[in-house]
């Protein structure tokens, strides 16, 4: 029970809760929880909305990594030029014959889908970290970092052999869940009350 310095009274929010006494190390330390959780509140965001983008604009056209006519929707692939422009890395020839398949094209979008809207409604946020950091993995072994020259000899570019956007996005995913980021500014809370979810704390 929090008291004011030189006074016994109880600071009370409402009846039967107590708040900490403003100025003391409680009060701040509140103050900097309540801080933590709305900024990882708003990195969810901005990272569902990443995948967001990605999903609507491969699926339908808008016109920026994805031109109008090349779109999911109007029969256009996907995966067909991310997979088949593949050109370093121990499973180059794997890709390239996963390039354009539907199955590959479904789970690709449907991934992308699900781990978007989980992070913008902050909800199943694990199960979003597992499949993301999947889906990155994936990504980050078809970009193969590591490799100095491509296939043909070329420079590749790489500007680190190990630590790229794909680790940034899978690390950051695993922390919005073990910090149930979920739970400002989302449905976490409603997600939590499911008896599925509630008796499987993995879950959550």
């Amino acid at each position: 029970m929090a008291v004011h310095e030189g006074s016994h009274r109880p600071v009370t929010s409402r009846p039967g809760h107590t708040r900490p006494a403003p100025g003391t190390a409680d009060a701040a330390r509140t103050e900097t929880d309540v801080l933590l959780a709305r900024t990882l509140a708003v990195v969810r965001l901005v990272l569902g909305g990443v995948f967001l983008w990605a999903f609507g604009d491969k699926a339908f056209g808008w016109g920026y990594a994805t031109p109008g006519g090349a779109a999911w929707i109007d029969g256009g692939s996907p995966t067909k030029g991310f997979l088949s422009g593949v050109s370093a890395g121990p499973f180059e020839s794997t890709f390239h014959t996963w390039a354009g398949q539907g199955w590959v094209d479904w789970l690709f979008m449907l991934g992308l889908l699900s781990i978007g809207v989980a992070l913008v409604a902050g909800f199943a946020l694990r199960f979003a970290a597992a499949a993301g950091t999947l889906m990155m993995g994936l990504m980050w072994v078809a970009e193969w970092p590591p490799a100095r020259h491509l296939s043909d000899g070329a420079p590749s570019m790489s500007s680190n052999p190990v630590l790229d956007y794909h680790i940034v996005y899978a690390v950051v995913l695993i922390v919005l869940a073990v910090a149930y980021a979920g739970r400002t500014w989302g449905l976490s809370a409603l997600w939590e009350r499911l008896p599925v979810v509630n008796r499987n704390r993995w879950f959550h």
